[in-house]
């Protein structure tokens, strides 16, 4: 394919200089101090852990406001790192959020930016991880987390070059640890990865078996070692051995080295650190073991560090004269990573992932993976809106930024997005002030990108016509459908192959007419608004009723619905206040109990299974702290209920029933708190299940960890499995870890998981699949059963650091917070249910985005649009496609099917990029890594050997023709595309 040629600093295929970092695999990093090869070599890597959010708000955390919460200033951190670095040419240090350094940059002269510049080139500060933040591993989804990684490694790339370009993945305290961040991690070109945080006792076998370092094999389906990732484990987590930290915040005593005084410690600090690295060497493989010098925020005064940490590598090889082996010296990971590929060993493997985390045995950190429902919704949604502004941007051309309706930007977005990923925002585990403002930032990145949707949208359609958009449709409010009489619909589909969307709109009619682009007559329905929706949206709305519509969108494009009030039409449909025995389309059948109101069983009538499914809410107690076992209670991080047996919130449903041709619902009321809509779409192959669960009562002084628990005639053996990070399937089970013996001490919480887009429990005959709408934990503790996490409200703090308790409330909701989602349930055959789910899961992921204009819209010149030439086969996803610069755009395109699940999807697919879009004339294009910082044929990694007696591996080859992309299951390829608007 034709090459692009763009003057981007960024990814040129230079060297950073005698001093810096070549870009070949052999020499590593030339600015490393020497080591000896006969002697214990200690790495000293003075860092700071900087929380983009978590007490403070990333704001409070730069400028080192509200220091009555923390003591925190990030600001003076750089101000003080990049001051003592010059001092002193041996000392290094490394730093990691972009989202901080990217603020600190901007505001630096001429002079102190070239000073920078020289400190990276020769290697004294280098950056590790070099995402915008060190995202969360369990709460994110894989789009989210490509798109914050690109953002801050790209300014990396545009400021320094490849010098600036981090080697090592640096994930120091994430709460657990997912294999797709690994896979990723692997495709964006890092040689190592290191953590901080795994379980307890995982960590006590790995250091008796010097397994603490290890390849990681992170996918099933690529070939290797394409996903392989050489994993460290840091000895202490991510903090300086006990003793020896030197910072303002520390109360360890400093190294007093003046013989004439009477308190000198120089040889007892010595001994000290002598016998700490021995002891370590002794759960290590190599003669080089690592040491982190630094932890939370620290720096603020970096002379208190560096100067004793001169001392102490002064006096500590001072003793190699007396026959001392240790050698201490100033390093960094990328610095110590090279020492361990120069052994030339080989690395215990691994294949799974390092979920759940407890740090002992009744602190089990699962709670998190469901806590701030509400905020983990609001970042999922707002990640689709992020991907359509995205793609709208691209497809209407420069007026989108500048147009009809003002100046938009995609930039605010993404952003607030990137903050968002971090490990403390949508996981949850966060101040609620910092949660506060995690939203707003979403709110206020998608009033940008709105400007830019109508800009866009106008550009694409003719029509300058006010585009009204509505956020709060979730509770059946909408200003302009609930009054007006005559109005349109725009259905904006990201996806990249045709969509049937079911559209529900608030109106006070009770008959309306909708028509499609072509003038033809849609099917539509008016049903009563339910006793629910008008609880949890209070005084937000005033209609009665919604109305249904099936909306079928094309790939990539838009297409216009007019609706208008028909005076004299047929009434509303009617409620019926009891209980169907069955509702049903032409692809599944549901069956419910009379007598209870509950589900039945569940029936795919194309494949003619039936299974015995019933679906009920329940909670579990929060432990306060206060038993015999421990006293450790649940909290915004911690799962930990003080029963196994969770209660059952009623064992009825009062029902009422709505069946119409459109759709057909049965709304369930279980108790005041907790409400479900069982509904089912004419041409549906999902069921779902709307339930709205809140405010979680707290008279009896107990917090409450709410769940929904599906339990089925599936044989499943005490096997589950989840998804990581929305993309490869895990396999789980109870009570089990594939790599260690486990000593179960929480039978619930140590067998929670992170669900990120979907679960499902299987038999040889049947497969249940379970999709979220955003991340949630869940486990299956009973054969057959699948629970799903879906509030919690605590009253304990669990003393993890956020020093509150997880009890949210809102000026809207003051006794207590109300949430509403939905899970979509498939039933299919184990050979061909990933047909089914995964596409699923993508739509559910990336939802279309309606836009409304008042009056009916038929004059606009274009009612549909495409931005395809033709929809893309079923195993390929449009990952990304977002403006890179004026004349070039980045393309993703992922393989969305693991080998051997699909027997027609685990195919290779071949998509010609010239023949992809309908408005962009492709010009030119060359192929990135994942994070689109490396031209994809000039990344070199480390190669590292596993214990295993494997072949070599054949390469991979070549694609078909020029413009002819090849996808092997599970593969995404970038490209950076030249463009020009047709």
């Amino acid at each position: 394919m034709a090459a692009v040629s763009l003057p981007l600093a960024a990814l040129l295929p230079l060297l950073c200089g005698v001093l810096g970092f070549p870009l070949g695999q052999e020499t590593g990093p030339t600015s490393c101090h020497a080591t000896k090869p006969n002697l214990l070599n200690v790495h000293l890597v003075p860092h700071t852990h900087d929380d983009v959010g978590w007490l403070k708000t990333v704001d409070q955390y730069y400028y080192g406001d509200r220091n009555d919460i923390q003591h925190a200033g990030v600001q003076y951190i750089l101000d003080s790192v990049v001051d003592q670095l010059l001092k002193n040419p041996d000392r290094r240090f490394i730093y990691v959020e972009t989202a901080f350094f990217y603020r600190w940059w901007k505001r630096q002269s001429a002079d102190v930016r070239r000073t920078v510049r020289r400190l990276v080139d020769e290697g004294r500060l280098e950056f590790v991880n070099g995402g915008w933040c060190m995202s969360d591993e369990a709460t994110t989804h894989y789009s989210a987390v490509i798109d914050q990684m690109t953002m801050g490694l790209r300014f990396l790339n545009d400021t320094f070059g490849p010098c600036g370009r981090p080697r090592v993945a640096w994930h120091i305290d994430p709460f657990g640890h997912a294999r797709e961040h690994a896979s990723m991690f692997a495709q964006m070109g890092y040689d190592g990865f290191f953590f901080g945080r795994l379980d307890y006792q995982d960590r006590s076998r790995r250091r008796i078996a010097r397994e603490q370092e290890l390849l990681w094999r992170a996918s099933d389906s690529l070939t290797p070692p394409m996903a392989d990732l050489f994993t460290g484990i840091l000895p202490n987590g991510y903090n300086p051995p006990e003793g020896f930290c030197w910072d303002q915040s520390c109360d360890d005593p400093p190294i007093r080295d003046d013989p004439d005084l009477e308190d000198y410690n120089v040889d007892d600090v010595v001994k000290r650190f002598l016998a700490i690295a021995n002891t370590q060497a002794k759960v290590y493989k190599t003669n080089h073991i690592i040491m982190t010098m630094g932890s939370d925020f620290q720096y603020e005064n970096a002379n208190l560090w560096y100067k004793n940490l001169d001392k102490l590598i002064r006096y500590v090889n001072g003793r190699q004269a007396n026959g001392s082996r240790v050698h201490a010296l100033y390093s960094t990971p990328s610095c110590y990573l090279q020492e361990l590929h120069r052994a030339n060993l080989t690395w215990a493997l691994k294949t799974d992932d390092f979920f759940p985390y407890a740090d002992d045995a009744h602190d089990l950190w699962t709670g998190y993976f469901t806590s701030r429902p509400a905020l983990k919704r609001y970042e999922r949604i707002s990640n689709g809106n992020l991907q359509t502004c995205n793609q709208l941007e691209v497809l209407g051309g420069p007026i989108s930024r500048n147009g009809p309706f003002g100046k938009g930007d995609s930039q605010t977005m993404k952003k607030a997005m990137a903050v968002a990923q971090h490990h403390d925002a949508v996981s949850g585990t966060e101040k609620q002030h910092v949660a506060d403002d995690y939203a707003r930032r979403l709110a206020g990145g998608w009033l940008r990108c709105q400007v830019l949707v109508s800009n866009s949208l106008a550009a694409l359609s003719g029509s300058t016509a006010e585009r009204i958009y509505c956020d709060k449709l979730n509770v059946s409010v909408c200003p302009l459908t609930e009054s007006s009489s005559k109005f349109s619909v725009n259905v904006y589909n990201p996806l990249a192959r045709p969509v049937s969307w079911p559209v529900r709109l608030p109106v006070n009619g009770t008959s309306y007419k909708v028509s499609d682009a072509e003038g033809r007559s849609v099917d539509c329905q008016v049903v009563p608004l339910s006793a629910a929706t008008r609880a949890v949206r209070r005084n937000r709305g005033f209609a009665v009723n919604e109305l249904v519509f099936q909306a079928r969108a094309p790939p990539l494009g838009f297409t216009t619905y007019s609706v208008s009030l028909l005076r004299d039409g047929p009434p509303a449909a009617s409620t019926r206040r009891r209980t169907p025995t069955a509702i049903q389309n032409k692809f599944l059948r549901v069956t419910f109990d009379p007598d209870t109101g509950l589900l039945s069983g569940l029936s795919n009538l194309e494949t003619k299974q039936t299974i015995k499914l019933t679906q009920n809410f329940y909670w579990y107690n929060a432990s306060d702290g206060n038993n015999s076992k421990s006293d450790q209670p649940s909290g915004a991080y911690i799962f930990r209920p003080n029963s196994s047996t969770p209660f059952v919130i009623s064992r009825t449903a009062k029902t009422e029933t709505v069946q119409t041709s459109v759709l057909q619902e049965v709304r369930q009321w279980f108790s005041p708190w907790v409400s479900q809509v069982v509904r089912l779409h004419g041409d549906s192959r999902a069921l779902e299940l709307e339930w709205t669960v809140g405010p979680l009562p707290i008279d009896d002084d107990l917090g409450k960890e709410v769940i929904t628990r599906l339990d089925s005639s599936i044989q499943t053996a005490e096997y589950f499995y989840t998804d990581s990070n929305g993309r490869e399937i895990l396999q789980r089970k109870k009570d089990f870890r594939p790599t260690w013996i486990l000593r179960q001490s929480e039978p619930v919480a140590g067998n929670y998981y992170p669900i990120n887009s979907r679960a499902f429990i299987k038999d040889e005959v049947d497969q249940l699949t379970v999709v979220t709408d955003r991340s949630q934990g869940g486990s299956s503790i009973q054969n057959g059963s699948l629970e799903i996490m879906l509030h919690r409200r605590l009253l304990y703090d669990d003393v993890r650091g956020v020093a509150e308790p997880l009890n949210e409330t809102s000026a809207l909701f003051p006794e207590g917070l109300v949430v509403r989602g939905r899970l979509l349930l498939s039933l299919d055959r184990p050979p061909t249910a990933a047909d089914a789910h995964r596409p699923l899961a993508q739509q559910a992921v990336l939802q279309p985005t309606l836009t409304f204009t008042d009056g009916d819209g038929r004059w606009s010149p274009c009612l549909q649009f495409s931005g395809l030439q033709a929809a893309l086969p079923p195993a390929v996803h449009l990952l990304t496609l977002t403006q890179w610069d004026e004349d070039s755009v980045l393309l993703r395109l992922e393989h969305q099917f693991q080998s051997r699940e699909s027997k027609e999807n685990s195919r290779p697919v071949t998509v010609n990029l010239q023949k992809l879009f309908s408005t962009l004339e492709i010009l030119g294009a060359s192929e990135l890594n994942l994070s689109a910082n490396q031209w994809k044929d000039e990344m070199k990694r480390f190669h590292w050997t596993p214990q295993t007696d494997e072949k070599p591996l054949l390469k991979r080859s070549g694609d078909p023709s020029s413009w002819e992309v090849t996808l092997r299951p599970m593969e995404i390829r970038t490209f950076l595309l030249r463009v020009d608007l047709r």
